[in-house]
């Protein structure tokens, strides 16, 4: 398992940036977050709504919850532009440093079983499968299950 030894510059989320958010969800997901997850999530006290962004283009966002030590993934993104670069996994290693400041002691995550690629970030970065919610996620034939990770933060 690896570690990056930089975090990345973030801050965060402001209802402003969904007009610039929005498309990079839509063409990184077949399933994307619509608006209104976003503008719940960022109304709610226990999650953080983090973004990194270079010259006001933003490349990359993430959406934890942190409470009762426990850390929940809830949105990994990184713009497609920018996808290959090594920020997903700067992104997740600056999330969970957060988490750990935050007092969390484990993460926890749902994946499509088709994500093969954040599958495999989640692996190399220490994660383990943990279970299966059974049809989770919607799909063009029905739903798909939801692979469960976690991860010690300690």
């Amino acid at each position: 398992m690896s570690s990056p030894t930089e975090c990345l510059a973030l801050r965060p989320i402001q209802d402003s940036d969904l007009e610039q958010l929005m498309p990079i969800e839509v063409r990184a997901y077949p399933y994307p977050w619509t608006p209104g997850i976003f503008n719940d999530c960022l109304r709610h006290q226990h999650y953080h709504c983090l973004l990194h962004e270079q010259q006001d283009v933003i490349r990359a966002y993430g959406v934890i919850s942190v409470a009762v030590q426990e850390m929940h993934l809830l949105n990994l993104t990184v713009s497609p532009d920018y996808q290959s670069q090594g920020l997903g996994k700067r992104l997740l290693y600056t999330l969970e440093m957060l988490g750990r400041e935050l007092d969390a002691q484990e993460c926890f995550l749902e994946v499509r079983p088709s994500n093969k690629a954040a599958i495999q970030l989640y692996l190399n970065q220490g994660f383990n499968e943990i279970g299966l919610r059974k049809d989770y996620y919607p799909a063009t034939q029905g739903r798909e299950d939801a692979v469960v990770m976690a991860k010690s933060l300690l």
